[in-house]
């Protein structure tokens, strides 16, 4: 997985996965609703873990019994809530088809690790907290970004409260905190991947984040997009397009890293 991070990170420089704001202006001919697309994509990270479960008996261990339970809980969340909550536009088929496999892989590795080979340090238990500070935030981001205009609204709005006081991209913040907690927790290969990997596939999307806010910034245009497709990112850049389109917008807030970045 660390390798798969790495080869999205130097795959993805002059282009990043269509969908999003990231969507080619020709769309693909076999597109998935948005909803539809984040539930088949995730429920693999889910299903996978539960199904060694039920094949082995060997977490009968009171930790790995939490460490694993811990890793379902993000991915329930992500299929039976975020995903029928979001308010993103359609996916392609084939985004959804990679992201369903890579899905698949870490559910199994991350399943086979907590079942057969983790064991569990008292000293590392810090990083349960520090994952479940992560997934708190991730869930409240979400849902202030979902709650940022009414139904059909387009204009471009800044979020505000939570971490988004601190903050652009809260909720990927979050998701970080999750991973790199889990990393701590199990001090595992396994673990440290799946944290590097999120850390790579998010920071291409801001980087070209970063350069479509550029170009309308030259036509001057401060709402081009719809509020479905607005994914806010953790860029210096896109801190910088809030605060030259938008004078309301906080001038301490930072990118990623709250007082720091």
């Amino acid at each position: 997985m660390l390798l798969a991070g790495l080869l999205h990170l130097i795959n993805h420089r002059k282009a990043q996965a269509s969908y999003g704001r990231h969507m080619k202006p020709t769309a693909p001919a076999r597109m998935v609703p948005a909803r539809v697309a984040w539930f088949l994509q995730e429920m693999p990270a889910l299903l996978m873990p539960l199904l060694l479960m039920h094949l082995s008996r060997q977490y009968s261990a009171m930790g790995r019994a939490i460490l694993l339970k811990t890793f379902c809980l993000h991915y329930f969340h992500r299929t039976f809530v975020y995903s029928l909550l979001t308010r993103g536009q359609p996916f392609p088929l084939s985004v959804m088809t990679t992201g369903g496999f890579f899905c698949f892989l870490n559910g199994f590795l991350q399943g086979h690790y907590l079942l057969h080979c983790a064991q569990f340090d008292e000293k590392w238990s810090a990083g349960l907290v520090v994952f479940y500070i992560g997934m708190a935030i991730n869930i409240h981001s979400d849902y202030i970004l979902r709650n940022l205009r009414k139904s059909k609204e387009i204009v471009y709005k800044i979020p505000a409260g939570g971490l988004f006081e601190y903050v652009s991209g809260a909720n990927y913040f979050g998701e970080l905190v999750e991973w790199f907690g889990y990393a701590i927790v199990t001090w595992s290969l396994p673990g440290i991947s799946i944290a590097v990997f999120s850390l790579c596939f998010i920071g291409p999307r801001a980087y070209y984040h970063h350069k479509y806010l550029q170009y309308f910034q030259k036509i001057n245009d401060p709402c081009f997009c719809t509020v479905d497709s607005f994914i806010p990112n953790f860029s210096y850049l896109c801190c910088r397009f809030y605060k030259e389109h938008f004078k309301e917008y906080p001038r301490f807030r930072k990118a990623l890293i709250p007082f720091i970045f």
